[in-house]
């Protein structure tokens, strides 16, 4: 093949992909305050973009980068254990009863809920289970009676 045959089958190439995703398509990085919400606006767009379409392909490529811009910039920590366990009481509808075959006795879950007692691995492993938390939530440090 000469370097002509080359260059025209390149630039063919180069004209087809560029007239058939045409040049307001290209999906650029966010690296600004400014280029987050002009992000959010094309994600709005193309909210109703059927899978598996260059509008829907695009959208899955905004929503991977806007999450990443978001989770670098506005990283959210980890909730408190024992305030993850009470939201999710709540969401479930369950008491403290509920609670006594991951954590023990009434009054051992009286003392977890009331932070004088810290959890323990293996209620952390039965709670993750029982109330659908993630183990990495649950072990984190918080402040009990004991460390008062």
């Amino acid at each position: 093949m000469s370097a002509s045959s080359a260059r025209t089958i390149n630039t063919t190439r180069s004209t087809l992909s560029w007239s058939k995703v045409g040049y307001d398509s290209i999906i650029r990085p966010i690296r600004s305050a400014v280029d987050h919400p002009a992000a959010l606006a094309e994600i709005e767009r193309l909210m109703h973009a059927r899978k598996g379409t260059p509008e829907g392909d695009r959208l899955d490529v905004l929503v991977t980068l806007v999450e990443a811009w978001e989770a670098r910039h506005f990283p959210i920590e980890a909730p408190d254990p024992i305030a993850a366990i009470t939201f999710m009481m709540e969401q479930k509808g369950l008491v403290r009863r509920d609670l006594e075959p991951a954590i023990g006795s009434r009054a051992r879950v009286a003392e977890i809920l009331n932070r004088r007692r810290a959890l323990t691995l293996p209620m952390i492993r039965t709670l993750s289970r029982l109330l659908d938390l993630p183990a990495d939530v649950l072990v984190q440090p918080y402040q009990t009676g004991q460390a008062a």
